[in-house]
Order: C-alpha cells, then sequence, then structure tokens
C-alpha cells in the first residue's frame, strides 16, 4: 500500500517561511574554559609574586616586631626595634646619605635623559642610536661599578692620568667623603640614563604631530614650544618615570659594594648597605626587618605625593 505525504502549509493568511539552506543559529558556547586558560596564563606570575614578594613582605613585616638572630627562635619584642631605630645616629645618617645620592641621581638623570629624548625624536629617530643610548643598561651594576673603580683610580685610573696631563690635582672619587656619593650617583647614571631616555623618547612618541603644527602656526619657538607644549603632554610619563627612579634610586646597593662598601668613614652608607651590614653582618635580622620596613613605608608616602603632585593618571591630550 503506498503511503501519500500531505505538505504542511501555513494557516490561512499567513505566508509561508521562505526556504532557506541555513541551519539554525547556534547557543553561544560557555566561556567558563576562557577563564580557566586565562589563570593557567597568570598562574606562575601569581605564584611568582606570593612566594617572592608577598610572602617575604608579611615575614618581613613581622620580624621587625621581634628579636631574631637566624640561630635562635624569634623574640616578640613590640615596638622595640622602631624605638632603638629612632635613636640610632648610624641609620640616621645612613638615610641622609641615601636622600643625598637620589637627589644627585634623579636630578642629573631626568634632564640628561629628556636632552636626549628630545633630540632622538627632533634630529634622528635611528634604531642603531637607540641601541647605543641603551648599551650602558645592558651592563650590571656590578660590572659597571667595578670598571668605574679602574677608571676612576686614584693613582692608576685614566680619569686621574688625563686629569694630570691636563695639569690637574688627582681626585680621589671613591676614597674621599666629598666625592665619593657624587661619584657613585654620576656612574649610576651613565648605566640607566639610556633606558630612562628610552621611555621618554616613547612617551614624545606619543604626543600627536598637529600639536607641534599649531604651535608653528602660532609662531610659537623652540623653547616655548617645549615648555608650552611637550612638558604638559609629556607629563603622564614623566610622572611613571620619576616614581620608578625615585623608587630604584632608594634600594642602591650594588655599586656601592663593589666600590666603596659603604667607607670611607661611612661617607657611602646607604640604608641598603646598613640593612645588609645587620642582617648577614650581625645577624640582626629583627633589627634590618625593622629598618625595611621603615624604607617601605617612606617609599610609600614619597609615591603617593609624587602621583597627587604630578597628576600621573591624568593627560591633557583630552
Amino acid at each position: 500500500m503506498a503511503i501519500t505525504t500531505t505538505p504542511r502549509t501555513a494557516p490561512t493568511g499567513q505566508a509561508a517561511p521562505p526556504a532557506t539552506g541555513r541551519s539554525a543559529p547556534r547557543a553561544p558556547r560557555p566561556r567558563g574554559g576562557d577563564g580557566l586558560v586565562a589563570l593557567l596564563f597568570i598562574a606562575p606570575a601569581a605564584i611568582g609574586f606570593l612566594v617572592f614578594l608577598a610572602w617575604p613582605t608579611l615575614r618581613g613585616i613581622y620580624l621587625s616586631f621581634t628579636s631574631y638572630n637566624l640561630l635562635t627562635p624569634e623574640k616578640w619584642i613590640g615596638f622595640g626595634n622602631y624605638i632603638r631605630m629612632a635613636n640610632d645616629p648610624i641609620f640616621w645618617h645612613s638615610l641622609g646619605v641615601t636622600v643625598e645620592y637620589v637627589v644627585i641621581n634623579i636630578g642629573v638623570q631626568t634632564v640628561v635623559a629628556l636632552l636626549i629624548a628630545v633630540l632622538m625624536q627632533r634630529l634622528t629617530r635611528s634604531t642603531f642610536l637607540r641601541g647605543v643610548v641603551l648599551a650602558p643598561y645592558l651592563v650590571s651594576n656590578v660590572v659597571a661599578g667595578i670598571v668605574w673603580l679602574w677608571i676612576l683610580d686614584t693613582q692608576l685610573g685614566i680619569g686621574n692620568q688625563l686629569l694630570g696631563a691636563l695639569g690637574l690635582e688627582h681626585i680621589p672619587f671613591f676614597a674621599s667623603e666629598t666625592w665619593s656619593i657624587p661619584t657613585i650617583a654620576l656612574v649610576n647614571v651613565w648605566r640607566h640614563v639610556g633606558y630612562t631616555a628610552l621611555l621618554l623618547f616613547a612617551g614624545l612618541q606619543a604626543i600627536p604631530s598637529h600639536v607641534y603644527e599649531a604651535a608653528r602656526v602660532d609662531g610659537a619657538s623652540e623653547w616655548r614650544t617645549f615648555w608650552s607644549v611637550t612638558m604638559p603632554l609629556l607629563r603622564p610619563v614623566l610622572a611613571v618615570v620619576l616614581i620608578i627612579t625615585v623608587i630604584g634610586s632608594f634600594q642602591v646597593f650594588d655599586t656601592v659594594a663593589v666600590t666603596t662598601n659603604g667607607g670611607p668613614a661611612n661617607a657611602t652608607n646607604v640604608l641598603q648597605k646598613y640593612i645588609y651590614d645587620l642582617a648577614f653582618g650581625r645577624f640582626q635580622f629583627g633589627y634590618a626587618s625593622a629598618i625595611s620596613v621603615a624604607l617601605l613605608v617612606v617609599l610609600s608616602v614619597i609615591t603617593i605625593i609624587q602621583y597627587r603632585l604630578t597628576r600621573a593618571g591624568t593627560t591633557d591630550l583630552d
């Protein structure tokens, strides 16, 4: 017996849907898999942050309230380390030496880096030149310190040999209480100024060219353009660079350790060197932790003040 089928028809008054070869739209795929992949990608960085930054910070804050010498269990003494720190003349001397270093390092480095960045933008944007400018940054602080220690040696250094050839007296750059901190600061300026200049150069690249064209149409000179256009628009990048360089300058240690070792007469005994001597020279880990926490507080306050004064979170391009 033959079976016949009757085609379905649309109800009276309604048009039949057009026949197409397309299938029905698929339901959106759940996003749970993407979240798992994202967690896998950030897991190494998160584990490194917790193990090497978060936990040591919390542990150091706890040890700052204890007396601990690594050989015996820590003993809770409350604010004893902080009271000792407030009455410690070596701590205040080290803080003053560190501030002197930071002022010289940041002042010279920022001015020179800004000059290099502007010259690279206006005169040449050669990739080779950028590599030359960045080259000193690729040298480690220890190697740079040793090389400059040889160059500026009072008796045999080529730097003092040149001074002698010019009829000038030899200068004990690393052996003088007057010259040691400025010399160390300028050595680190030499190493870091290229990196800082490239950061500022990147900020200059983000400034629209039509702003400079408008300034030229208005008849502004190069000097007026720099102060009225470049500096205001570069301010957010410059603010971030200053925050980074100030924090890094307060943590100076390796250059001091390989050149002067804190001398002469504690003239270069910066805070990081004093903390190292307390912890690994005298095994006073509790007191060293207290000074580290104090340095953390100082840097946090300085960062907040810099951020507010420079308005690093806003831009004049809007």
